[in-house]
């Protein structure tokens, strides 16, 4: 594989979204999974990537910092694509339907669960990686539904409230005790008839508390 095309600046830095960075970051995913944070190496990393370590280096100065940038890129791009909603949309119910199916089917996901157990498992060390994981995730997840509730409440559909613990609000009633089960491997596999209840209790009980006054 040949060394990377891009070049550093005065700080050492290259440009976040080459093709070599992306080809980093998918090998470096598949050995994050397969031996935690801490059981992965550099050199193990840049062996899967396909990359030199002294091509890993440049864009990347410690495993701390890809890690930071994987959680990064992986949160963020499901917040884009999870909480993508329509602030004309008058069905409020059905906008939040298809959020809670879409974001607790993210939540499940075995992936999903073993990179936040590699988070908790890394914070206490590296208390960034966390700081980094809750920012790019829960954060801005919650941020972009507390917007489509701001309009909502404009448009007199949902009654004043603060919008940004609405929607964190929301997000936990969708989940209520199916990330934490499976984060420790307990009780059995969450089934479409679990999710289906799940989303359908925390939509009647988000607008009972959030609903327009009659």
């Amino acid at each position: 594989m040949a060394a990377a095309t891009a070049t550093p600046d005065s700080h050492g830095r290259v440009a976040p979204d080459s093709d070599k960075r992306r080809q980093i970051l998918d090998g470096a995913r598949a050995v994050f999974m397969a031996s935690g944070f801490d059981g992965a190496s550099m050199g193990e990393i840049a062996k899967v990537a396909g990359v030199s370590k002294g091509t890993l280096y440049v864009y990347f100065d410690s495993k701390e910092a890809l890690f930071e940038a994987l959680a990064l890129a992986e949160k963020r791009g499901l917040a884009e694509v999870l909480f993508r909603l329509d602030a004309d949309d008058p069905d409020v119910p059905g906008a939040l339907t298809r959020l809670g199916h879409s974001y607790l089917a993210e939540m499940i996901r075995p992936e999903h669960v073993t990179a936040i157990r590699m988070v908790i498992g890394a914070c206490e060390k590296f208390p960034r990686l966390g700081q980094a994981f809750f920012e790019a995730g829960p954060v801005q997840g919650a941020t972009r539904l507390g917007a489509y509730l701001d309009a909502q409440v404009a448009a007199g559909r949902l009654r004043p409230a603060d919008t940004n613990l609405a929607a964190r609000q929301f997000l936990h009633l969708c989940q209520a005790g199916i990330l934490t089960r499976l984060l420790f491997r307990a009780g059995d596999k969450v089934t479409p008839e679990e999710i289906m209840h799940h989303v359908t209790q925390a939509v009647r009980v988000f607008l009972a508390g959030y609903g327009p006054t009659a």
